[in-house]
């Protein structure tokens, strides 16, 4: 039977575990925890996780959705949910046990070190996250409230703002150049290349390069983009979108570092409970608990589990490497905990597993790809020594953003109409058309002007195009 529990067992827990956390090297931001129930909890997962958030009928949608599945047992509710601040918040649910409340609050803490640690999160703001998403949310109930604007259309223009807020710069670690500087390289690269047979060769063509176009180079953050260079907006939908931008920047690198990040929680969670001294009762519970989290899932990747099983493979290997590894790739140059510190810190999910999701790993795991036919699923490809590295890369096309397809701006006045032009950056998965025709009349409605986008389709190069008259298809 399950164990009661009072807030000074869990502040009891608490002490054990965080000092355990820092006995192993964890660097954690201080932890607040917050008991809710299930109602509360509900409505922080329809809100992400925050206790400030701007009013929007999505989220309101969100909640009866997940309350809906609730109610009815479809689905339950998360053990925690953390937020990355300083300090971090976390939620308990009032209603687990004393078992799964220890469990959780190991947990957090694992998420806490990899918030504060992994260089996703450097430009996060963490010390800011809550002020600053209570300050989005109190400045666009003013918008709502005011007579002048109202609710209609703040939320004609948020809509539009959500349906294109992930077609936004991913490599945020990496500094965006200042026009200056991209005029600078745009000099540069048109310069021809040093040719040192140029007495003998017809020497290239220079074509200067046109410091006018807007954008210089390509463009993915589109709502800041249009935020800064249609001039018909008013200040009010300007901010709108520099807000949505900077609320999507924000919960990006947990998009990009979701199996790192589970994978370490439970990594840590699994450590620390095994050093705690539980009591026997204690124990037996947390091993079901634990085994619930981390077991494979039917026909689709869990992220706690595969990022487990990783992080356990690459202190294994840096620990204890077999004979066929150390001929392979020669003795581990740094000690087990150093690497783990070390990866925890440099990667995020796509590199982490083009790094250490190894081809023995794979077959242990027992992965495999399927597909379609007819009205089946059936397995295409197994992991075996032919195939491992093809499901291995179709897994990677799909984790982090890879499944938002990259759209960039590369013409703000094409053919000096003031037409949007953008360009698809095909990686051999097409656009789908639904989606195409209502993304593109969100563009349409926040750009104003004509909006065309050029892609492949079916090996085709196609281009769209959305006017005054409607969506359709340019031949080319």
């Amino acid at each position: 039977m399950s164990r009661t529990w009072t807030l000074k067992d869990l502040e009891y827990w608490d002490e054990r575990i965080r000092e355990k956390a820092e006995e192993y090297g964890l660097s954690c931001f201080p932890q607040e925890f917050d008991v809710c129930d299930q109602e509360h909890m509900l409505g922080y997962m329809a809100y992400h996780g925050m206790p400030a958030q701007y009013p929007h009928w999505s989220f309101g949608k969100a909640y009866e959705k997940l309350k809906t599945l609730y109610d009815y047992g479809v689905s339950g509710l998360p053990y925690e949910m953390v937020i990355n601040a300083n300090p971090s918040l976390a939620y308990l649910m009032r209603d687990n046990s004393l078992c799964l409340q220890v469990l959780t609050i190991a947990h957090v803490y694992g998420h806490n070190d990899f918030f504060r640690n992994n260089f996703m999160f450097r430009d996060t703001r963490p010390e800011l996250t809550i002020s600053l998403f209570k300050l989005h949310a109190d400045r666009i109930r003013h918008y709502l409230e005011d007579p002048s604007i109202g609710q209609q259309k703040v939320e004609e223009t948020l809509d539009a703002a959500h349906a294109l807020s992930m077609q936004t710069r991913r490599d945020t670690a990496i500094r965006k150049l200042t026009l200056d500087e991209q005029r600078d390289r745009a000099l540069a690269d048109a310069v021809p290349p040093h040719d040192p047979y140029e007495a003998i060769h017809k020497r290239p063509e220079y074509k200067e390069p046109n410091l006018n176009r807007v954008p210089i180079d390509p463009e993915e953050d589109l709502l800041l983009f249009i935020a800064e260079h249609n001039p018909y907006l008013t200040e009010w939908q300007r901010d709108l979108l520099r807000i949505v931008h900077a609320q999507t920047q924000y919960f990006l690198p947990q998009i990009e570092t979701k199996i790192m990040n589970e994978g370490w929680a439970s990594y840590w969670h699994h450590r620390i409970m095994n050093s705690i001294d539980l009591p026997e009762d204690l124990y037996l519970e947390f091993l079901v608990h634990h085994n619930q989290v981390v077991r494979p899932h039917k026909g689709s990747v869990n992220p706690y589990h595969l990022g487990f099983k990783v992080w356990h493979d690459i202190e294994r290997r840096y620990s204890a490497p077999t004979d066929e590894e150390v001929r392979r790739h020669g003795p581990p140059e740094k000690g087990a905990r150093e690497k783990l510190f070390e990866v925890r810190e440099t990667d995020r999910d796509i590199s982490f597993l083009r790094r250490f999701l190894t081809r023995e790993l794979m077959e242990e795991l027992h992965m495999f790809e399927y597909k379609r036919e007819r009205d089946k699923l059936v397995v295409s490809q197994v992991a075996d020594e032919e195939h491992w590295m093809t499901i291995k890369q179709t897994l990677l096309r799909n984790v982090g953003m890879g499944t938002v397809p990259v759209i960039r701006i590369v013409d703000a006045d094409y053919r000096h109409n003031r037409a949007l032009l953008l360009r698809h950056e095909h990686d051999g998965r097409d656009l789908e058309m639904e989606y195409v025709e209502k993304t593109m009349g969100y563009l349409y409605q926040l750009w104003g002007r004509p909006v065309l986008l050029e892609t492949r389709l079916k090996d085709a190069s196609v281009t769209f195009s959305r006017t005054e008259s409607g969506f359709e298809r340019i031949k080319n």
